[in-house]
């Protein structure tokens, strides 16, 4: 797999967090589960801040860990809205991962996640159209 200059999105991260021995695994490396963690938090944000309202993660496609995180790494998470249906929104993810004494960052994990806003009631919702469409 070839990672030829790649850059972080322009936008800024929707999460950056530094990860700790305590987001590690049996073995010390930084535990998937966290990584995954932090991406649904950032999605769910913009899923949130779209919606306006109330929104729930229904799935995860095309998870894929393409490098590993490193204890000390700062992690930033990237989110942006992709496409709207009647009740759900699309959301692309990225976590891009910075050691703490490099200038240099490198794409560790995407996704695309799917939500569905819903209302009081626990039901689906309708959210409005992306802006310009």
């Amino acid at each position: 797999m070839a990672f030829v200059d790649e850059q972080p999105p322009e936008n800024s991260p929707a999460i950056r967090v530094i990860a700790m021995p305590a987001d590690t695994n049996p073995y010390g490396d930084i535990f998937g589960g966290w990584l995954m963690s932090l991406m649904d938090s950032a999605a769910g944000s913009v899923a949130a801040r779209h919606s306006h309202g109330r929104a729930v993660t229904i799935a995860v496609d095309g998870m894929a860990f393409l490098r590993p995180v490193i204890v000390g790494d700062e992690v930033s998470v990237f989110a942006s809205l992709k496409s709207v249906g009647r009740t759900s929104m699309k959301i692309a993810v990225e976590a891009w991962r910075r050691a703490r004494h490099d200038d240099r960052s490198y794409r560790v994990t995407q996704a695309t996640f799917t939500f569905v806003a819903i209302g009081e009631d626990r039901q689906p919702r309708s959210v409005p159209p992306i802006q310009g469409e």
